[in-house]
Protein backbone atom coordinates (compact mmCIF):
# COMPACT_ATOMS: atom_id res chain seq x y z
CA UNK A 1 0.00 0.00 0.00
CA UNK A 2 3.00 2.27 0.19
CA UNK A 3 4.08 4.53 3.01
CA UNK A 4 2.26 4.79 6.26
CA UNK A 5 0.30 8.00 5.69
CA UNK A 6 0.34 10.87 8.13
CA UNK A 7 -2.48 11.37 10.55
CA UNK A 8 -5.64 12.61 8.92
CA UNK A 9 -6.27 16.29 9.23
CA UNK A 10 -9.53 17.52 10.66
CA UNK A 11 -12.03 17.68 7.85
CA UNK A 12 -14.73 20.28 7.91
CA UNK A 13 -17.56 20.84 5.51
CA UNK A 14 -16.96 24.24 3.92
CA UNK A 15 -19.77 26.27 2.41
CA UNK A 16 -19.65 26.08 -1.36
CA UNK A 17 -18.33 29.29 -2.86
CA UNK A 18 -16.52 30.25 -6.04
CA UNK A 19 -14.12 27.39 -6.84
CA UNK A 20 -10.45 28.21 -7.06
CA UNK A 21 -10.28 26.00 -10.17
CA UNK A 22 -13.40 25.03 -12.09
CA UNK A 23 -13.11 22.64 -15.04
CA UNK A 24 -16.32 22.55 -17.06
CA UNK A 25 -17.13 19.88 -19.65
CA UNK A 26 -13.44 19.29 -20.34
CA UNK A 27 -12.38 16.99 -23.16
CA UNK A 28 -8.88 16.36 -24.43
CA UNK A 29 -8.03 14.38 -27.52
CA UNK A 30 -4.56 13.60 -28.83
CA UNK A 31 -3.76 12.96 -32.48
CA UNK A 32 -6.15 15.51 -33.96
CA UNK A 33 -4.76 17.69 -36.73
CA UNK A 34 -6.07 19.98 -39.40
CA UNK A 35 -6.77 18.17 -42.67
CA UNK A 36 -5.04 19.76 -45.67
CA UNK A 37 -5.84 19.54 -49.37
CA UNK A 38 -3.38 16.66 -49.84
CA UNK A 39 -5.06 14.66 -47.08
CA UNK A 40 -8.47 15.25 -48.63
CA UNK A 41 -7.18 14.26 -52.08
CA UNK A 42 -5.57 11.06 -50.81
CA UNK A 43 -8.70 10.08 -48.94
CA UNK A 44 -10.80 10.73 -52.06
CA UNK A 45 -8.54 8.30 -53.91
CA UNK A 46 -8.83 5.76 -51.12
CA UNK A 47 -5.14 6.13 -50.21
CA UNK A 48 -5.40 8.10 -46.99
CA UNK A 49 -6.74 7.19 -43.59
CA UNK A 50 -8.09 9.07 -40.63
CA UNK A 51 -5.51 9.78 -37.91
CA UNK A 52 -5.73 7.69 -34.73
CA UNK A 53 -7.30 9.85 -32.02
CA UNK A 54 -6.79 9.14 -28.32
CA UNK A 55 -9.73 10.19 -26.16
CA UNK A 56 -7.83 11.00 -22.96
CA UNK A 57 -10.50 13.06 -21.17
CA UNK A 58 -14.17 12.90 -22.09
CA UNK A 59 -16.51 15.68 -20.90
CA UNK A 60 -15.31 15.98 -17.30
CA UNK A 61 -16.43 18.51 -14.68
CA UNK A 62 -14.15 19.07 -11.68
CA UNK A 63 -14.04 21.83 -9.07
CA UNK A 64 -11.48 22.51 -6.33
CA UNK A 65 -12.44 24.95 -3.59
CA UNK A 66 -9.86 27.19 -1.85
CA UNK A 67 -8.00 25.16 0.76
CA UNK A 68 -9.59 21.87 -0.32
CA UNK A 69 -7.70 18.62 -0.96
CA UNK A 70 -9.27 16.65 -3.80
CA UNK A 71 -8.03 13.15 -4.57
CA UNK A 72 -8.14 11.97 -8.18
CA UNK A 73 -7.88 8.20 -8.58
CA UNK A 74 -8.18 5.57 -11.28
CA UNK A 75 -6.20 2.98 -13.22
CA UNK A 76 -3.24 3.95 -15.37
CA UNK A 77 -4.41 5.44 -18.64
CA UNK A 78 -7.71 6.78 -17.27
CA UNK A 79 -6.78 10.40 -18.03
CA UNK A 80 -6.13 11.70 -14.53
CA UNK A 81 -2.64 13.06 -15.33
CA UNK A 82 -3.95 14.76 -18.47
CA UNK A 83 -6.73 16.36 -16.43
CA UNK A 84 -4.19 17.52 -13.85
CA UNK A 85 -2.05 19.15 -16.54
CA UNK A 86 -5.10 20.93 -17.91
CA UNK A 87 -5.91 22.22 -14.42
CA UNK A 88 -2.33 23.48 -14.09
CA UNK A 89 -2.46 25.22 -17.46
CA UNK A 90 0.18 22.96 -19.04
CA UNK A 91 -2.24 21.53 -21.61
CA UNK A 92 -5.12 23.27 -23.36
CA UNK A 93 -8.41 21.37 -23.48
CA UNK A 94 -9.83 20.27 -26.82
CA UNK A 95 -13.25 21.34 -25.53
CA UNK A 96 -14.60 22.94 -22.40
CA UNK A 97 -13.76 25.82 -20.08
CA UNK A 98 -11.08 26.32 -17.44
CA UNK A 99 -12.06 28.92 -14.84
CA UNK A 100 -9.78 30.30 -12.13
CA UNK A 101 -11.52 32.23 -9.36
CA UNK A 102 -14.67 32.17 -11.48
CA UNK A 103 -13.10 33.70 -14.60
CA UNK A 104 -12.59 31.89 -17.89
CA UNK A 105 -8.88 32.03 -18.69
CA UNK A 106 -9.58 32.34 -22.42
CA UNK A 107 -11.46 35.60 -21.75
CA UNK A 108 -8.61 37.17 -19.74
CA UNK A 109 -6.03 39.56 -21.07
CA UNK A 110 -2.40 38.42 -21.12
CA UNK A 111 -1.53 39.84 -17.69
CA UNK A 112 -4.56 38.30 -15.97
CA UNK A 113 -4.00 34.96 -17.71
CA UNK A 114 -0.41 34.86 -16.46
CA UNK A 115 -1.53 35.66 -12.92
CA UNK A 116 -4.13 32.89 -13.09
CA UNK A 117 -1.55 30.36 -14.27
CA UNK A 118 0.79 31.24 -11.42
CA UNK A 119 -1.96 30.40 -8.92
CA UNK A 120 -1.84 26.72 -9.90
CA UNK A 121 1.50 24.91 -9.96
CA UNK A 122 2.42 21.29 -10.55
CA UNK A 123 4.61 18.82 -8.68
CA UNK A 124 5.60 15.98 -11.01
CA UNK A 125 6.03 12.27 -10.42
CA UNK A 126 9.67 12.01 -11.52
CA UNK A 127 11.77 14.11 -9.14
CA UNK A 128 14.80 13.91 -11.42
CA UNK A 129 13.36 14.18 -14.91
CA UNK A 130 11.37 17.29 -13.93
CA UNK A 131 14.53 19.22 -12.94
CA UNK A 132 17.01 20.67 -15.44
CA UNK A 133 20.26 18.76 -14.78
CA UNK A 134 22.34 21.64 -16.16
CA UNK A 135 21.10 24.19 -13.62
CA UNK A 136 22.04 24.64 -9.99
CA UNK A 137 19.25 24.44 -7.44
CA UNK A 138 19.39 28.19 -6.72
CA UNK A 139 18.50 28.97 -10.32
CA UNK A 140 15.90 26.19 -10.59
CA UNK A 141 14.01 27.60 -7.60
CA UNK A 142 14.60 31.31 -8.08
CA UNK A 143 14.42 31.90 -11.83
CA UNK A 144 10.63 32.00 -12.18
CA UNK A 145 10.20 34.15 -9.06
CA UNK A 146 12.62 36.76 -10.42
CA UNK A 147 11.09 36.61 -13.90
CA UNK A 148 7.62 37.34 -12.51
CA UNK A 149 8.77 40.12 -10.21
CA UNK A 150 8.32 38.30 -6.89
CA UNK A 151 11.92 39.13 -6.03
CA UNK A 152 14.74 41.12 -7.57
CA UNK A 153 18.34 40.16 -8.29
CA UNK A 154 19.53 41.58 -4.97
CA UNK A 155 17.01 39.62 -2.91
CA UNK A 156 16.90 36.44 -4.99
CA UNK A 157 19.39 34.49 -2.90
CA UNK A 158 17.52 35.15 0.36
CA UNK A 159 14.23 34.33 -1.38
CA UNK A 160 15.58 31.00 -2.64
CA UNK A 161 16.88 30.14 0.83
CA UNK A 162 13.44 30.81 2.32
CA UNK A 163 11.74 28.53 -0.21
CA UNK A 164 14.22 25.72 0.37
CA UNK A 165 13.78 25.97 4.13
CA UNK A 166 10.01 25.87 3.72
CA UNK A 167 10.39 22.66 1.68
CA UNK A 168 12.63 21.12 4.34
CA UNK A 169 16.02 21.50 2.61
CA UNK A 170 19.25 22.99 3.88
CA UNK A 171 19.75 26.30 2.01
CA UNK A 172 23.52 25.78 2.04
CA UNK A 173 22.99 23.11 -0.63
CA UNK A 174 21.51 25.56 -3.13
CA UNK A 175 24.64 25.70 -5.31
CA UNK A 176 24.58 21.98 -6.07
CA UNK A 177 23.14 20.25 -9.13
CA UNK A 178 20.09 17.93 -9.02
CA UNK A 179 22.15 14.74 -9.48
CA UNK A 180 23.87 15.45 -6.16
CA UNK A 181 20.62 14.92 -4.22
CA UNK A 182 18.59 11.87 -3.24
CA UNK A 183 15.14 11.24 -4.71
CA UNK A 184 13.35 12.68 -1.70
CA UNK A 185 15.55 15.78 -1.72
CA UNK A 186 14.94 16.29 -5.43
CA UNK A 187 11.20 16.14 -4.85
CA UNK A 188 11.59 18.81 -2.18
CA UNK A 189 13.42 20.94 -4.74
CA UNK A 190 10.46 20.53 -7.09
CA UNK A 191 8.11 21.57 -4.29
CA UNK A 192 10.27 24.61 -3.49
CA UNK A 193 10.23 25.58 -7.18
CA UNK A 194 6.43 25.39 -7.22
CA UNK A 195 6.13 27.41 -4.01
CA UNK A 196 8.49 30.11 -5.28
CA UNK A 197 5.75 31.73 -7.41
CA UNK A 198 3.36 31.83 -4.42
CA UNK A 199 0.60 29.57 -5.77
CA UNK A 200 -2.75 28.94 -4.14
CA UNK A 201 -3.03 25.36 -5.39
CA UNK A 202 -0.68 22.47 -6.17
CA UNK A 203 -1.44 19.68 -8.62
CA UNK A 204 0.50 16.68 -7.32
CA UNK A 205 0.76 14.01 -10.01
CA UNK A 206 1.82 10.79 -8.23
CA UNK A 207 4.22 13.02 -6.32
CA UNK A 208 5.40 10.27 -3.95
CA UNK A 209 5.10 7.21 -6.20
CA UNK A 210 8.76 7.24 -7.28
CA UNK A 211 10.13 7.64 -3.74
CA UNK A 212 11.32 5.07 -1.24
CA UNK A 213 8.63 3.98 1.18
CA UNK A 214 10.54 5.51 4.10
CA UNK A 215 10.52 8.92 2.38
CA UNK A 216 6.92 8.97 1.17
CA UNK A 217 5.37 9.76 4.56
CA UNK A 218 7.81 12.65 5.05
CA UNK A 219 6.77 14.28 1.79
CA UNK A 220 3.07 13.71 2.53
CA UNK A 221 3.50 15.33 5.94
CA UNK A 222 5.22 18.26 4.22
CA UNK A 223 2.25 18.71 1.91
CA UNK A 224 -0.14 18.83 4.86
CA UNK A 225 2.09 21.24 6.80
CA UNK A 226 2.16 23.54 3.77
CA UNK A 227 -1.62 23.35 3.57
CA UNK A 228 -1.92 24.59 7.14
CA UNK A 229 0.77 27.26 6.80
CA UNK A 230 -0.20 28.66 3.40
CA UNK A 231 -3.84 27.65 2.98
CA UNK A 232 -2.99 25.68 -0.15
CA UNK A 233 -5.50 23.64 -2.09
CA UNK A 234 -4.42 20.37 -3.71
CA UNK A 235 -5.45 18.18 -6.58
CA UNK A 236 -3.75 14.99 -5.42
CA UNK A 237 -3.43 12.39 -8.18
CA UNK A 238 -2.52 8.98 -6.78
CA UNK A 239 -3.06 5.27 -7.22
CA UNK A 240 -2.55 4.70 -3.48
CA UNK A 241 -6.05 4.68 -2.05
CA UNK A 242 -4.72 4.43 1.49
CA UNK A 243 -2.98 7.78 1.10
CA UNK A 244 -6.06 9.30 -0.54
CA UNK A 245 -8.24 8.13 2.37
CA UNK A 246 -6.04 9.88 4.94
CA UNK A 247 -5.17 13.08 3.11
CA UNK A 248 -8.16 14.17 1.07
CA UNK A 249 -11.43 15.93 1.78
CA UNK A 250 -13.10 14.66 -1.39
CA UNK A 251 -12.39 11.88 -3.89
CA UNK A 252 -13.05 11.85 -7.64
CA UNK A 253 -12.86 8.47 -9.41
CA UNK A 254 -12.05 8.36 -13.14
CA UNK A 255 -12.35 5.52 -15.62
CA UNK A 256 -11.25 5.77 -19.25
CA UNK A 257 -11.51 9.55 -19.42
CA UNK A 258 -14.76 9.98 -17.48
CA UNK A 259 -15.65 10.70 -13.87
CA UNK A 260 -17.67 7.77 -12.56
CA UNK A 261 -18.05 8.81 -8.92
CA UNK A 262 -17.39 11.77 -6.63
CA UNK A 263 -17.98 12.05 -2.88
CA UNK A 264 -16.48 13.22 0.42
CA UNK A 265 -13.75 10.80 1.41
CA UNK A 266 -15.58 9.24 4.37
CA UNK A 267 -18.74 8.77 2.32
CA UNK A 268 -16.97 7.21 -0.64
CA UNK A 269 -14.93 4.73 1.41
CA UNK A 270 -17.92 3.78 3.57
CA UNK A 271 -20.58 3.62 0.84
CA UNK A 272 -19.07 3.31 -2.66
CA UNK A 273 -21.79 3.16 -5.31
CA UNK A 274 -20.25 2.65 -8.75
CA UNK A 275 -19.14 -0.95 -9.49
CA UNK A 276 -15.72 0.30 -10.54
CA UNK A 277 -15.22 2.20 -7.28
CA UNK A 278 -16.30 -0.86 -5.31
CA UNK A 279 -13.81 -3.01 -7.19
CA UNK A 280 -10.99 -0.57 -6.48
CA UNK A 281 -11.75 -0.37 -2.76
CA UNK A 282 -11.98 -4.15 -2.40
CA UNK A 283 -8.29 -4.39 -3.36
CA UNK A 284 -7.07 -2.26 -0.43
CA UNK A 285 -5.24 -4.52 2.07
CA UNK A 286 -6.85 -4.28 5.52
CA UNK A 287 -5.58 -5.61 8.84
CA UNK A 288 -9.07 -6.80 9.71
CA UNK A 289 -9.40 -8.73 6.44
CA UNK A 290 -6.36 -11.00 6.48
CA UNK A 291 -8.18 -13.98 4.99
CA UNK A 292 -9.95 -11.98 2.32
CA UNK A 293 -9.67 -13.29 -1.22
CA UNK A 294 -8.46 -10.55 -3.54
CA UNK A 295 -9.44 -10.74 -7.19
CA UNK A 296 -8.41 -8.19 -9.82
CA UNK A 297 -11.01 -6.41 -11.91
CA UNK A 298 -11.74 -8.77 -14.75
CA UNK A 299 -10.56 -7.91 -18.22
CA UNK A 300 -8.25 -5.11 -19.31
CA UNK A 301 -8.95 -1.41 -19.57
CA UNK A 302 -10.14 -0.74 -23.16
CA UNK A 303 -8.06 1.34 -25.52
CA UNK A 304 -8.74 5.10 -25.46
CA UNK A 305 -8.32 4.96 -29.25
CA UNK A 306 -11.63 3.12 -29.46
CA UNK A 307 -13.54 3.38 -26.16
CA UNK A 308 -16.66 1.23 -25.69
CA UNK A 309 -20.09 2.68 -26.39
CA UNK A 310 -22.44 3.55 -23.56
CA UNK A 311 -20.81 3.15 -20.17
CA UNK A 312 -17.09 2.70 -20.71
CA UNK A 313 -16.95 0.20 -17.83
CA UNK A 314 -19.63 -2.14 -19.12
CA UNK A 315 -17.26 -4.74 -20.74
CA UNK A 316 -15.74 -5.37 -17.28
CA UNK A 317 -18.78 -4.79 -15.10
CA UNK A 318 -20.47 -7.85 -13.52
CA UNK A 319 -23.74 -5.89 -13.24
CA UNK A 320 -23.90 -4.57 -16.82
CA UNK A 321 -27.33 -4.31 -18.44
CA UNK A 322 -28.38 -3.76 -22.06
CA UNK A 323 -28.84 -0.08 -21.22
CA UNK A 324 -25.19 0.16 -20.13
CA UNK A 325 -24.01 -0.86 -23.61
CA UNK A 326 -25.89 1.88 -25.43
CA UNK A 327 -26.55 4.83 -23.10
CA UNK A 328 -23.89 6.99 -21.47
CA UNK A 329 -24.67 7.30 -17.73
CA UNK A 330 -24.70 10.82 -16.31
CA UNK A 331 -23.43 11.81 -12.89
CA UNK A 332 -26.44 12.03 -10.57
CA UNK A 333 -26.81 12.73 -6.88
CA UNK A 334 -27.36 9.65 -4.73
CA UNK A 335 -26.63 11.32 -1.35
CA UNK A 336 -25.49 14.70 -0.05
CA UNK A 337 -22.42 15.71 -2.10
CA UNK A 338 -22.25 12.14 -3.48
CA UNK A 339 -22.56 11.60 -7.23
CA UNK A 340 -22.32 8.44 -9.31
CA UNK A 341 -22.52 7.73 -13.04
CA UNK A 342 -24.24 4.36 -13.03
CA UNK A 343 -27.55 3.11 -14.45
CA UNK A 344 -27.92 0.75 -11.52
CA UNK A 345 -30.65 1.98 -9.18
CA UNK A 346 -31.32 4.90 -11.55
CA UNK A 347 -34.92 6.11 -11.56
Amino acid sequence: MGATPPSATTRTTKPAGVPLVDLRDISRRFGERAEGWLDRRLRALGLGHAPAITHAVDHVDLQVQPGEVVGLVGESGCGKSTLGRIAAGLLPPSEGQVLVDGQDITQMDARARLAARLKVQMVFQDPFGSLNPRLRVARIVGEAARLHGLTDAAGEDDYVCAQLERAGLDPSLRHRYPHQFSGGQRQRIGIARALAVQPRMLVCDEAVAALDVSIQAQILNLFMDLREQLGLAYLFISHDLGVIEHLCDRVVVMYLGRVVESAPVEELFARPHHPYTRALLQEIPRIDARRAQFAPIRGEIPSPLSPPSGCHFHPRCPQAMDRCRTEVPQLRGIAIHHQSACHRDAL
